[in-house]
């Protein structure tokens, strides 16, 4: 129990979620940036809305930067378009965050096994990421989003897969994985549904506590 209290006053401690918030904003910013050369590409060849479903990562990071400013601004209105909005966003943060996180370290590594050159700047990506699915599963149980809200995540998410491999607007690979895109593909997909079953895991224990 003392173990609980202690990692709660870290995790809320609002300088640290300040803190955090920052970091969460600027890899975000930064992420958008990595995507500028696809979002372009997608955007002379393809329908406008569809990019909305290129920048995956930054995308995950932006709903999980939105869900911290709920812990440190908690909204006054329990109306329920003021709670739906804070669960989906919350759930999408959750689900999201835990899918890229873990998919884009998956992607480098597989590249590096079938001989991509690795450079400082994947081993930043593959650091960042895998915080981007650490954070996500450690602040869920501070969140109110239930079961409902991350069945929409999911489905937010094979929504997210089916554009991304209909469309092959899926996250630009290292050149030694294009022959194997059905392998990726199948990879993302069950990511997204491993993604669910994690978040659901810390939504049962959350109950308990």
């Amino acid at each position: 129990m003392n173990k609980m209290v202690w990692n709660s006053s870290i995790l809320l401690y609002r300088p640290f979620l300040w803190l955090l918030f920052l970091v969460n904003l600027l890899g975000t910013v930064y992420g958008y940036i990595w995507y500028e050369s696809q979002l372009i590409y997608t955007s002379e060849n393809f329908d406008s809305w569809v990019l909305v479903f290129v920048p995956d990562s930054p995308t995950a990071s932006l709903f999980f930067t939105l869900a911290l400013l709920y812990l440190l601004f908690p909204p006054r209105s329990s109306s329920r378009l003021v709670t739906g909005g804070r669960v989906i966003i919350e759930a999408l943060a959750v689900v999201c965050s835990v899918k890229y996180g873990i998919w884009a370290v998956a992607m480098i590594e597989a590249g590096a096994w079938q001989g991509d050159q690795l450079e400082w700047t994947h081993y930043m990506l593959m650091a960042s990421h895998l915080g981007m699915a650490v954070e996500a599963l450690l602040y869920f149980r501070y969140m109110k989003a239930g079961f409902a809200a991350l069945l929409v995540g999911t489905a937010w998410l094979l929504l997210n897969d089916t554009i991304d491999y209909t469309y092959e607007v899926f996250p630009w690979l290292a050149d030694e994985l294009e022959d194997d895109i059905p392998a990726v593909r199948a990879f993302t997909y069950g990511l997204s549904i491993f993604s669910f079953f994690a978040a659901m895991i810390v939504w049962r224990f959350r109950k308990k506590v």
